[in-house]
């Protein structure tokens, strides 16, 4: 029928989580929601050389508890926390509760879907063969543990007339069954002939049992020596 779901949204409460975990009613809400979408785009903005996979924003009582997932976290903490604490003040402008840090070391950014999909948009605005870039993505992420993985770029590829699509998939990816942790990103790399959209899903096995917060445990456990405490 080719009418997909978002295989994240999909599996919201059975084995993942939201981003933002916070309650608010009425107006609140609204600028609370607003407050975050800017905090994000500010982060991902000011830090491209991260490797930043997703920002997690958290509300309890007046706090602002933002922990960042990051391939390299001394980027963003900088000589002696210097630039971790600049990021703080300026994040503090941005919102009225107090904000607090933590940075969160990913320590396998080859199975990491957004850091994938990023990496083959960065190759293809460097004008790397998309074929290439493609396959050494998918035999780095199965090298290093993922149990299947599936890229699709869209767009001129290779500065073609006319626009197309090309996947790969090695592995299974099994977007039906619920109980599968499957990581999924977009990205898009802005080239000389025009936008390529690459999408990336990485299964890393099933998790058995209903557990909202299981993708977040299994990802702390896997780096819980990378964790950086609150600031």
């Amino acid at each position: 029928m080719g009418q997909k779901s978002n295989p994240i949204g999909l599996r919201l409460q059975i084995n993942r989580t939201w981003d933002s975990r916070w309650y608010a009613e009425g107006r609140n809400y609204s600028q609370l929601l607003k407050e975050d979408i800017e905090l994000r785009k500010y982060i991902i903005a000011t830090l491209p050389q991260a490797a930043i996979s997703k920002v997690v924003i958290e509300r309890p009582a007046k706090l602002c508890r933002i922990s960042i997932y990051a391939a390299r976290p001394g980027v963003i903490i900088g000589k002696k926390g210097a630039d971790i604490e600049k990021l703080r003040s300026k994040l503090a402008t941005m919102t009225n509760s107090e904000v607090k840090l933590n940075i969160v070391e990913i320590r396998k950014p080859e199975i990491d879907a957004k850091l994938v999909a990023q990496g083959v948009a960065d190759q293809l605005v460097r004008r790397v063969a998309f074929r290439r870039a493609m396959k050494r993505a998918v035999q780095s992420a199965l090298r290093l543990g993922a149990e299947g993985i599936r890229i699709t770029c869209a767009g001129r590829l290779g500065g073609a007339e006319i626009a197309r699509v090309e996947w790969y998939r090695e592995g299974r990816v099994p977007l039906h069954t619920l109980r599968a942790n499957v990581d999924y990103a977009e990205a898009e790399a802005l080239t000389a002939y025009g936008i390529i959209g690459i999408k990336c899903w990485i299964f890393k096995g099933e998790i058995l049992g209903h557990d909202p917060m299981a993708q977040d445990r299994l990802m702390m456990e896997a780096q819980t020596s990378g964790v950086r405490p609150a600031r």
